[in-house]
Protein backbone atom coordinates (compact mmCIF):
# COMPACT_ATOMS: atom_id res chain seq x y z
CA UNK A 1 0.00 0.00 0.00
CA UNK A 2 1.34 3.39 -1.01
CA UNK A 3 0.13 6.39 1.01
CA UNK A 4 0.76 9.87 -0.33
CA UNK A 5 1.00 12.90 1.92
CA UNK A 6 0.24 16.53 1.24
CA UNK A 7 0.98 19.60 3.27
CA UNK A 8 -2.00 21.70 4.32
CA UNK A 9 -2.18 25.42 5.06
CA UNK A 10 -2.18 24.40 8.74
CA UNK A 11 1.43 23.52 9.68
CA UNK A 12 0.17 21.26 12.49
CA UNK A 13 -1.85 19.11 10.06
CA UNK A 14 -0.84 16.74 7.26
CA UNK A 15 -3.19 15.17 4.73
CA UNK A 16 -2.71 11.44 4.08
CA UNK A 17 -4.07 9.90 0.86
CA UNK A 18 -4.25 6.09 1.15
CA UNK A 19 -5.33 5.61 -2.47
CA UNK A 20 -8.73 4.26 -1.47
CA UNK A 21 -12.05 5.44 -0.12
CA UNK A 22 -11.86 6.15 3.60
CA UNK A 23 -15.42 7.35 4.24
CA UNK A 24 -17.85 6.38 1.46
CA UNK A 25 -20.51 8.70 2.84
CA UNK A 26 -20.13 11.72 5.07
CA UNK A 27 -17.11 12.45 7.30
CA UNK A 28 -15.81 11.78 10.80
CA UNK A 29 -13.81 14.00 13.14
CA UNK A 30 -12.16 13.18 16.46
CA UNK A 31 -10.61 16.02 18.43
CA UNK A 32 -9.58 13.84 21.34
CA UNK A 33 -8.97 10.20 22.20
CA UNK A 34 -12.42 9.85 23.74
CA UNK A 35 -14.25 10.82 20.55
CA UNK A 36 -11.84 8.62 18.56
CA UNK A 37 -13.32 5.56 20.31
CA UNK A 38 -16.05 5.48 17.63
CA UNK A 39 -13.45 4.73 14.94
CA UNK A 40 -10.83 1.97 15.11
CA UNK A 41 -8.73 3.94 12.59
CA UNK A 42 -8.90 7.15 14.63
CA UNK A 43 -8.11 5.19 17.82
CA UNK A 44 -5.01 3.74 16.19
CA UNK A 45 -3.91 7.22 15.10
CA UNK A 46 -4.44 8.67 18.59
CA UNK A 47 -2.07 5.97 19.88
CA UNK A 48 0.70 7.80 18.00
CA UNK A 49 2.43 10.20 20.43
CA UNK A 50 1.69 13.83 19.60
CA UNK A 51 -1.54 13.27 17.62
CA UNK A 52 -4.30 15.64 18.76
CA UNK A 53 -6.87 15.42 15.96
CA UNK A 54 -8.09 13.12 13.18
CA UNK A 55 -10.44 13.99 10.35
CA UNK A 56 -11.65 11.30 7.94
CA UNK A 57 -12.80 12.53 4.55
CA UNK A 58 -13.97 10.67 1.47
CA UNK A 59 -10.51 9.68 0.26
CA UNK A 60 -8.16 11.27 2.77
CA UNK A 61 -7.18 11.38 6.42
CA UNK A 62 -6.06 14.64 8.03
CA UNK A 63 -3.94 14.24 11.14
CA UNK A 64 -3.18 17.12 13.48
CA UNK A 65 -0.33 17.01 15.96
CA UNK A 66 0.85 19.16 18.83
CA UNK A 67 3.30 21.84 17.88
CA UNK A 68 6.42 21.30 19.95
CA UNK A 69 10.03 20.26 19.50
CA UNK A 70 9.38 16.68 20.62
CA UNK A 71 6.71 16.07 17.99
CA UNK A 72 7.99 17.36 14.65
CA UNK A 73 6.51 15.87 11.46
CA UNK A 74 9.72 13.99 10.57
CA UNK A 75 9.27 12.03 13.82
CA UNK A 76 5.46 11.71 13.81
CA UNK A 77 4.81 11.08 10.11
CA UNK A 78 6.35 7.56 9.90
CA UNK A 79 4.29 6.39 12.89
CA UNK A 80 1.10 7.83 11.35
CA UNK A 81 1.86 6.17 8.00
CA UNK A 82 2.43 2.87 9.82
CA UNK A 83 -0.83 3.18 11.77
CA UNK A 84 -2.83 3.89 8.60
CA UNK A 85 -1.19 1.02 6.72
CA UNK A 86 -1.72 -1.42 9.60
CA UNK A 87 -5.35 -0.41 9.88
CA UNK A 88 -6.22 -0.98 6.24
CA UNK A 89 -4.20 -4.20 6.03
CA UNK A 90 -6.00 -5.56 9.12
CA UNK A 91 -9.38 -5.31 7.41
CA UNK A 92 -10.86 -3.57 10.45
CA UNK A 93 -13.72 -1.14 9.76
CA UNK A 94 -13.06 2.60 9.67
CA UNK A 95 -16.00 3.18 12.02
CA UNK A 96 -17.06 0.93 14.88
CA UNK A 97 -20.16 -1.14 14.27
CA UNK A 98 -23.30 0.83 15.02
CA UNK A 99 -21.53 4.18 14.65
CA UNK A 100 -23.28 6.64 12.39
CA UNK A 101 -20.97 8.84 10.36
CA UNK A 102 -21.79 12.38 9.54
CA UNK A 103 -22.52 15.68 11.04
CA UNK A 104 -22.37 16.05 14.77
CA UNK A 105 -25.43 16.72 16.86
CA UNK A 106 -25.09 20.52 16.76
CA UNK A 107 -28.36 21.99 15.60
CA UNK A 108 -28.58 24.60 12.89
CA UNK A 109 -30.14 27.90 13.79
CA UNK A 110 -31.87 30.43 11.54
CA UNK A 111 -35.16 32.25 11.26
CA UNK A 112 -37.62 30.33 9.07
CA UNK A 113 -38.15 33.58 7.14
CA UNK A 114 -34.51 33.25 6.00
CA UNK A 115 -34.96 29.70 4.64
CA UNK A 116 -34.36 30.75 1.02
CA UNK A 117 -31.13 32.58 1.94
CA UNK A 118 -29.97 29.60 4.01
CA UNK A 119 -30.66 27.25 1.10
CA UNK A 120 -28.49 29.42 -1.18
CA UNK A 121 -25.73 29.52 1.47
CA UNK A 122 -25.78 25.72 1.76
CA UNK A 123 -25.72 25.32 -2.02
CA UNK A 124 -22.71 27.64 -2.33
CA UNK A 125 -20.96 25.75 0.48
CA UNK A 126 -21.62 22.38 -1.16
CA UNK A 127 -20.71 23.31 -4.73
CA UNK A 128 -17.98 25.93 -4.37
CA UNK A 129 -16.46 25.98 -0.89
CA UNK A 130 -16.35 22.42 0.46
CA UNK A 131 -14.53 20.92 -2.56
CA UNK A 132 -11.77 23.52 -2.24
CA UNK A 133 -11.50 23.12 1.52
CA UNK A 134 -11.39 19.30 1.18
CA UNK A 135 -8.43 19.79 -1.14
CA UNK A 136 -6.62 21.30 1.84
CA UNK A 137 -7.58 18.40 4.14
CA UNK A 138 -10.52 19.97 5.90
CA UNK A 139 -14.20 20.71 5.78
CA UNK A 140 -16.56 23.55 6.49
CA UNK A 141 -20.19 23.14 7.53
CA UNK A 142 -23.14 25.45 8.00
CA UNK A 143 -24.21 26.03 11.61
CA UNK A 144 -26.46 29.07 11.45
CA UNK A 145 -27.56 32.39 10.02
CA UNK A 146 -28.77 35.41 11.97
CA UNK A 147 -29.09 39.08 11.08
CA UNK A 148 -26.78 38.90 8.07
CA UNK A 149 -24.10 36.79 9.79
CA UNK A 150 -23.32 33.27 8.59
CA UNK A 151 -21.90 30.90 11.22
CA UNK A 152 -19.70 28.08 9.94
CA UNK A 153 -17.74 25.29 11.60
CA UNK A 154 -14.23 24.53 10.40
CA UNK A 155 -13.08 20.90 10.60
CA UNK A 156 -9.98 18.85 9.93
CA UNK A 157 -6.96 20.83 8.73
CA UNK A 158 -9.06 24.01 8.77
CA UNK A 159 -9.80 23.80 12.48
CA UNK A 160 -7.19 25.91 14.21
CA UNK A 161 -5.43 26.80 10.97
CA UNK A 162 -3.67 30.17 11.08
CA UNK A 163 -5.05 31.06 7.62
CA UNK A 164 -8.66 30.01 8.35
CA UNK A 165 -9.64 33.55 9.29
CA UNK A 166 -8.37 34.82 5.94
CA UNK A 167 -10.15 31.97 4.16
CA UNK A 168 -13.42 32.90 5.84
CA UNK A 169 -13.12 36.65 5.33
CA UNK A 170 -11.46 36.89 1.93
CA UNK A 171 -12.81 33.78 0.29
CA UNK A 172 -16.09 32.55 1.72
CA UNK A 173 -17.45 35.92 2.86
CA UNK A 174 -16.73 37.55 -0.51
CA UNK A 175 -18.32 34.64 -2.36
CA UNK A 176 -21.47 34.81 -0.23
CA UNK A 177 -21.69 38.61 -0.56
CA UNK A 178 -21.43 38.32 -4.34
CA UNK A 179 -24.50 36.08 -4.50
CA UNK A 180 -26.28 37.35 -1.37
CA UNK A 181 -25.64 41.07 -0.75
CA UNK A 182 -27.56 40.88 2.55
CA UNK A 183 -24.71 38.92 4.15
CA UNK A 184 -22.62 41.18 6.37
CA UNK A 185 -20.03 38.71 7.66
CA UNK A 186 -19.00 35.10 8.13
CA UNK A 187 -17.84 33.79 11.50
CA UNK A 188 -16.37 30.52 12.70
CA UNK A 189 -18.03 28.75 15.62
Amino acid sequence: MFIQTEATPNPATLKFLPGRVVMPESTFEARDAESAARSPLAQRLFDVPGVTGVYLGHDFISVTKVEDEANLWPQVKPAVLGAIMEHFQSGAPVLAEGTVAGEDDAEEFFDPADAETVETIKDLLETRVRPAVAGDGGDITFRGYKEGVVYLEMKGACSGCPSSTATLRNGVQNLFRHFLPEIRSVQAV
